[in-house]
């Protein structure tokens, strides 16, 4: 949406440019109108990054975020938008009927791209998403801030004390209601493309919250920007696969619920996209 605004905008100001430049009652309108678009666009995006950057430069991530931020929520669901349509994403959504309507839950998926959450938090922008995310990419610039806005929580891999109190303030959230979790199990971005075995720590969240998990695969984002290189556009799948009650994880140990979760995973993806042991 906010992309062809953008376009838009850009030409009414190009349209409006010409015009007073004597209006297309010669062919100069033939240079000058693509000419004033391309001008327009290129300043009116570079206004959008300004005002996402002083955004950003206005928060302050040592001062602990105490609750979901609307505006920045706002924020971030715009410009993932914006970066769908800009990188030509076509999001093809499957089993979205199943996600639930009421109360939180803890949402789990596969990893091949940084730009899986994006997709995310474009297609479920009504579920307040906050992802467990490494804490590096806390310091990365503009998105870091606005990730803790929205309070999405860093976890140290190295370290299992610093992990668990990440695991606790996720299921604290879910109790207070204040978001639902988002989490990739394999605990980093698989850099192959396939599904690999999970760390089965964060399946706890679930259990100890009370909260149904829903098991997602997504496909292609590996290849979007190899594909906006060469101006194509790129097919992602987004699948929803099942919704995991509350009361089905009670009595299974972490590593039962991580094994039936992949076993959905891979079944979907298929073997050629699975990690073989």
């Amino acid at each position: 949406m906010l992309l062809y605004a953008t376009l838009i905008a850009a030409a009414a100001v190009s349209g409006l440019a010409c015009w007073g430049f004597g209006g297309f009652q010669d062919l100069a309108w033939l240079w000058r109108l693509p000419a004033g678009f391309i001008v327009s666009l290129i300043a009116l995006v570079a206004v959008l990054f300004v005002f996402l950057y002083i955004c950003s430069s206005l928060v302050n991530t040592e001062r602990p975020q105490e609750k979901d931020s609307r505006f920045y929520r706002w924020l971030i669901t715009i410009y993932a938008g914006f970066v769908r349509v800009l990188l030509r994403m076509r999001i093809h959504k499957k089993g979205l009927e199943k996600l639930p309507r009421d109360g939180r839950f803890l949402l789990v998926c596969n990893h091949i791209h940084d730009l899986d959450p994006v997709v995310l938090l474009d297609v479920l922008s009504r579920s307040q998403l906050a992802f467990i995310s490494k804490r590096e990419n806390g310091q990365k610039f503009i998105v870091g801030k606005v990730m803790h806005k929205i309070l999405c929580q860093p976890i140290n891999r190295e370290n299992d004390r610093e992990a668990l109190k990440t695991i606790l303030k996720c299921i604290d959230l879910l109790k207070k209601d204040m978001v639902s979790i988002g989490v990739f199990p394999e605990g980093y971005t698989s850099m192959d493309g396939l599904l690999h075995p999970f760390r089965s720590g964060v399946f706890k969240i679930a259990q100890k919250a009370k909260v149904p998990i829903v098991v997602f695969t997504v496909q292609g984002t590996n290849k979007v920007f190899g594909n906006a290189k060469r101006l194509k556009s790129t097919d992602v799948q987004l699948h929803l696969l099942e919704v995991i009650p509350a009361e089905e994880l009670t009595g299974c140990t972490t590593v039962e619920i991580a094994e039936r979760v992949h076993a959905l995973m891979a079944e979907d993806l298929g073997p050629e996209n699975v990690l073989q042991a």
